[in-house]
């Protein structure tokens, strides 16, 4: 669930980038760290893992709106993808209130990008959650590789093998270049900003209801 500073004024909405190693999460966190005005964003925190990076920083949006009166404030979390990190995913999923699934495109991934995802099903219900119940996106990775001469998937492929039943938007994109990192970023905030507000309302009723009772 969100995390509420009522000093600050503000709302801290958790985002998670999940998929399998090399897919391409660390580089969209990179790109829109880059981006991003610094008076907007803050810091960047690197967890060096053997083969790949766990990132995480927050930012301010300027155009999310508020919240009951609080400032939002988007978290973005990168995992590990490699099988023996299982734990520190899970750590890191702890909280989550919306995630985006960056899958590889390169043909040969194929079997990766679905074990991901079923490692992915598999870690929110130990926390009780459904991922089919929260804000959802999914980036199809390294499309500018389509005129590289390597075997890539189609987006039916990858549509069919990873969202037929979510049916979850999705996005191309080739997070190297920039190409589709703000379009994923600026849908699941949308997304994960509705879904905080509807559970944020909610309790603020059931609290109210309580203290009516008592």
């Amino acid at each position: 669930m969100a995390l509420i500073d009522l000093n600050k004024r503000e709302i801290h909405c958790k985002i998670v980038y999940y998929g399998p190693g090399r897919c391409g999460k660390t580089t969209n966190l990179f790109y829109i760290y880059n981006a991003v005005s610094e008076k907007y964003r803050g810091k960047l925190l690197t967890i060096e893992t053997r083969g790949e990076r766990t990132l995480f920083f927050d930012l301010l949006p300027i155009n999310l709106g508020k919240i009951h009166g609080l400032d939002i404030r988007i978290q973005l979390y990168t995992v590990p993808g490699q099988s023996h990190y299982r734990a520190t995913r899970k750590l890191v999923l702890k909280g989550v209130d919306g995630i985006v699934f960056v899958a590889d495109s390169l043909r040969k991934r194929r079997e990766k990008n679905i074990e991901s995802l079923i490692d992915l099903k598999n870690n929110l219900k130990e926390y009780g959650l459904k991922l089919e119940e929260l804000p959802l996106v999914f980036q199809y990775n390294k499309r500018d590789l389509i005129n590289a001469n390597i075997p890539l998937l189609t987006i039916e492929e990858l549509e069919n093998d990873l969202n037929k039943d979510l049916k979850a938007p999705y996005f191309e994109a080739a997070a190297l270049k920039g190409i589709g990192v703000f379009e994923t970023l600026k849908e699941i905030s949308k997304r994960t900003v509705k879904y905080v507000a509807r559970k944020y309302i909610f309790n603020q009723a059931h609290k109210r209801a309580q203290g009516g009772v008592l």
